[in-house]
Order: structure tokens, then C-alpha cells, then sequence
């Protein structure tokens, strides 16, 4: 019988066993990846590569300092050496997007995404993500948002009534953190567009829900050798730390309130059902308001084969996604929308006058869509505010990538492709490309609405599914409800911007973006005090 240290030892032993068995990989694929050949910085650390120097400076702008030296094709190195592929060059991301089977996201990532959103459609990959996505397409259409834009216009003056009643109490102007009501409202939204549910987070009242957004978006502290080893090593989640413990509240919290919603919704159609309103139903007689209703009469369609239709858990598994996606996102871009305009007042002016010219207080979808300054802004609000930045993709064959300028590489070879090793990271740069000089002209860093009047040919190169931008991503898994976000986005400019000025309340210098799956604003001065965007708010008063 083995004593005590004995056993101690076998179990260390067991235990550096299976730690170089799964760390052999990635280790031997730093020596031997084709990437290793491309232009780019050196790496100050065997471990941490460049993620330290990423970390250190606002999203993307280490890498656009690389790029301006090494070229637009360049491999910087991650954990353990793994170098990693950036790029902007078009046709190689055009490439990468639309083989989506052949690039997917990282197993790593999509199981840190699990742990947040449950596996939805931003989850899956292949042939499943492709079932969800036919199912869902239907909920996201212009006819369904059309029907949706009331609640966006609805809630947008909502918001503005309530902080109208703030400065009723502490007079115009006041400071107001604006991420914190514009994040109520669009939960307030994507609630009743979303399930026909009303959060009534709005009214002040405190909101589980949304507290636990909080969690989940808040920006955490910088990647560590701990949370390196937990990707590495699933079963290390048996030891939380406490933003996993807060991640793992928040998720049960969206998973109990979905399973409510749909439920409720469940019982709704059974209802019209046996009410006779309808005794089956094609795709093409899908009705509803609400997201959530629409996709699951969608999945039980008669014209629908039992094989292509989701399993309650994969409509579950909606649920969050729909809340995240659907709220976070335009919160976060809203509120860099109002910051920018408080960097630009005769841009602000010019907006506001062009709202004025609607003669409605509740302008429909159609309205709001004829307003080109109001389209021009919030175009230059997603280009250079894009509220996610970057996102990762994993080679999963050997490949050739195309590339639309030739290169030279590390040994000053031309290369007119890039060769990528099955299992490569690639970084798909948002941002960057979104504000690349080499597309966009000299001004790229600008917020200039009036670019958007007469665009350069240049960006009609970039692979995006929206206004030749890659802010919504392009290729399959392009983001399903982008014609939602831009529609809300619009509705809360109009009400919003119609009613206030808008100036920062603090230098823009203390301004900081640090990403939590979006690109949230911290305060340089304050970060223990967590996201915020801190703006004196005034009423405008209309000449007469």
C-alpha cells in the first residue's frame, strides 16, 4: 500500500503528465507554425508574447503601431509563443469570414461565452448554427422591426422623461452617467421587443436582471497565469474566483428568467391554438410581435422537417443571446455616439437640426431611415466606436489564405498568400480596420459624420454585412440582428438628442476603453468605480 507521500508524488506526477500532454501542443506549434515566417514585434516575454503590451494601451492601437511598421499582414506572439495572425487586409479577412466552417472561434472562447449566453447561436458552430440561424431569420427581417420601432421610440422618450426629472431636481445642466439609463432602456426594450416582457427597469426599480448584466459586462481585471490555466484546463472551475462565481449568478439568473419567458410563451400559443385561431402554422404565417414568439412559432411550423426544428434547450439557449446581443451592444454603442458628439458640437448642432425637420414626436421606422445626417452619425459612430473591437477565430484545416497586396516576409521573401497551420489563431480587427488610414484617408481617427456624403471607393473592399464597415461582421455569422440595434440606436438619437445638449463631465483624457465583450468607458481617475460615462446634461431650448 502506497503511503501518503507516496501517493502525493504518483499524483504530482499524473497531474505533470496531463499538463504537458495538453500544453506539448500549443508549445511545439509555436516552433512550427507557418506564421513564425511573417513580419511583426518581437516578443518580450516566453509566456505572456505581446498581451501584456495589448493589454497596457486602449483597444487595437499596439497593433496599428505594428501594422504602420511591419506592413498589413503581421504575427504577434500570445501565450506560451503561439503566434497569432493580424490582418487587415481585405481580401484575406473576406476570405476568412465567409469559409466560417473552416475558421471558427476558439474553443476556449466559445466555452468562456457558454459560461455567460448558454450555447445560442453565438455559440454553435456548423451545421448547428446554421439550423438556428434559418430558424431565427425570420424575427429579424425589416417587416419585424418596422413592427418594433413604437417600443424603441417609446422607451427612448422614457429615458429622456427621466432624466428630464432629474434636472427638475438639480438643475440644468447636471452630471448624469448616461451608460447606466441607456443601459436601462434598452433592457426596458429588448424585454418587450425581445418577449413582450416589461423589465420596467426604467422606473428605478431595482432589476435582477440587469444587475446582473452588470457582472457580466463590467470590465474585469487583466488576463492572468490562473485564468490561462483555466482555459487550458476546464476542470480548474471547480476553484472559482470570484468574477467566475459572479458569472455563474448572473447566468442562472438569465437562465430561470428565460425558462419563465418561454412558458409563458408556450401557453400563449397552445391558447390561440385551442382557441381555433389557428390549428398549425407555416413559416409564412408566422405573426407576433416579440422576437421570442416569432421564433417559436417559426420552429414549430408544419412546413418545417422534425429534424431541422430546435430542441426547447436550444430555444433557451436564445434567450440570453437575444438579451445580450440585444441590449448590450446598443447601449454601448449609444453611449460612444453621445460621447462623440460632446467631442464634436457642430456635429451635435447639425444632428439636432436635422431631427427638428421630422415634424413627429413618434417617428416610425421609415421616418427615421430618411434622415441622412441622422444615418451618417451613427455610421461614424459604429466605425470608430465599434463596441466590439476585435474578435478570434481558430484555423481548423491547413489553408491558403488570399491576400490583395503581396508581402514580404521575415526573410525577405514577396508572399502572395498567407499559409496557415491547422489550429492558428487569427485576430479579425474590427476596429482597426474600421479606422484604417489605408482605406479611410488620412482623417481615419476622426469622428467625421460628413465622410459618409461621398465615401472612398477603398472601403467598398471591406467584407462587412452593413455600410462597408466591419462592426457587424460580414460572411454567415454576420450579426443577425443588426437592423434591430440600428433602428433602437436611431430612435434614441432622435428623442435624446432633440431634448438635450450634451457636454463631458470630466477631461476627455480620463476617458479609457477597456473591453468585458464590449468596449466599455473607465474613468483613468476612477477605475475601482467600474463602467461609466459621466456627461453634463442640459435641456435645449428651440429658438421660437
Amino acid at each position: 500500500m502506497l503511503s501518503l507521500a507516496q501517493t502525493t508524488l504518483v499524483s504530482f506526477a499524473g497531474l505533470t503528465v496531463l499538463a504537458l500532454w495538453k500544453i506539448w501542443p500549443m508549445v511545439s506549434r509555436a516552433y512550427t507554425s507557418s506564421l513564425r515566417n511573417l513580419p511583426g514585434p518581437p516578443s518580450p516575454s516566453w509566456f505572456y508574447g505581446n498581451i501584456k503590451a495589448i493589454q497596457d494601451e486602449d483597444n487595437s492601437v499596439p497593433q496599428e503601431r505594428w501594422a504602420s511598421e511591419y506592413g498589413p499582414v503581421i504575427a504577434y506572439k500570445g501565450f506560451l509563443g503561439l503566434s497569432r495572425l493580424w490582418t487587415t487586409d481585405t481580401r484575406a479577412l473576406n476570405h476568412i469570414l465567409t469559409h466560417s466552417t473552416d475558421y471558427q472561434k476558439p474553443e476556449a472562447a466559445r466555452r468562456n461565452l457558454a459560461k455567460i449566453l448558454g450555447k445560442g447561436v453565438l455559440f454553435t458552430e456548423g451545421d448547428q448554427h446554421r439550423q438556428q440561424r434559418r430558424i431565427m431569420n425570420p424575427a429579424f427581417g425589416p417587416a419585424q422591426i418596422r413592427e418594433l420601432t413604437p417600443i424603441f421610440v417609446e422607451k427612448a422618450a422614457e429615458l429622456r422623461d427621466v432624466w428630464d426629472a432629474q434636472l427638475a431636481v438639480d438643475g440644468s445642466p447636471t452630471r448624469i452617467e448616461v451608460l447606466s439609463g441607456l443601459s436601462k432602456m434598452t433592457l426596458d426594450v429588448i424585454g418587450l421587443a425581445g418577449f413582450n416582457y416589461n423589465f420596467d427597469s426604467l422606473s428605478g426599480k431595482p432589476n435582477e436582471l440587469n444587475a446582473a448584466f452588470q457582472e457580466v459586462f463590467n470590465p474585469g481585471a487583466n488576463f492572468t497565469i490562473f485564468m490561462f490555466l483555466k482555459n487550458v484546463f476546464p476542470s480548474l472551475d471547480i476553484f472559482p474566483d470570484e468574477r467566475a462565481k459572479r458569472l455563474d449568478h448572473a447566468q442562472d439568473v438569465m437562465r430561470r428568467i428565460g425558462l419563465q419567458l418561454i412558458e409563458e410563451k408556450k401557453a400563449q400559443i397552445a391558447r390561440e391554438m385551442s382557441e381555433g385561431k389557428s390549428s398549425g402554422v407555416e413559416r409564412k404565417d408566422v405573426q407576433g410581435r416579440d422576437l421570442l414568439t416569432l421564433l417559436m412559432k417559426a420552429n414549430m411550423a408544419t412546413d418545417i422537417p422534425d429534424n431541422q426544428r430546435l430542441s426547447d434547450e436550444d430555444v433557451l439557449a436564445q434567450v440570453p443571446t437575444f438579451l445580450v446581443a440585444g441590449h448590450e451592444t446598443t447601449s454601448t454603442a449609444t453611449m460612444w455616439c453621445l460621447y462623440a458628439l460632446t467631442q464634436a458640437p457642430d456635429v451635435q448642432k447639425k444632428l439636432r437640426d436635422e431631427l427638428f425637420t421630422l415634424q413627429t414626436e413618434g417617428p416610425t421606422m421609415d421616418e427615421l431611415s430618411s434622415l441622412p445626417y441622422l444615418d451618417a452619425v451613427v455610421r461614424e459612430t459604429l466605425r470608430i466606436h465599434a463596441p466590439v473591437p476585435t474578435t478570434m477565430r481558430v484555423a481548423t484545416k491547413d489553408d491558403v489564405i488570399p491576400v490583395s497586396e503581396p508581402f514580404v516576409d521575415r526573410h525577405g521573401k514577396v508572399q502572395d498568400s498567407i499559409h496557415i497551420s491547422k489550429g492558428s489563431p487569427i485576430i479579425i480587427p474590427v476596429l482597426s480596420l474600421n479606422r484604417s488610414t489605408e482605406l479611410w484617408g488620412a482623417d481615419a481617427l476622426e469622428f467625421k459624420p460628413e465622410r459618409w456624403m461621398n465615401p472612398p471607393e477603398t472601403i467598398s473592399s471591406i467584407p462587412g454585412v452593413w455600410g462597408h464597415i466591419l462592426s457587424f461582421l460580414g460572411g454567415p455569422r454576420a450579426c443577425i440582428g443588426y437592423r434591430f440595434s440600428l433602428v433602437e440606436m436611431k430612435a434614441l438619437l432622435f428623442e435624446l438628442v432633440r431634448a438635450f445638449e450634451f457636454e463631458l463631465a470630466v477631461p476627455a483624457s480620463d476617458i479609457q476603453k477597456k473591453t468585458s465583450i464590449v468596449q466599455r468607458p473607465l474613468l483613468r481617475s476612477a477605475p475601482e468605480q467600474g463602467s461609466q460615462m459621466p456627461l453634463l446634461v442640459r435641456r435645449f431650448k428651440r429658438a421660437q
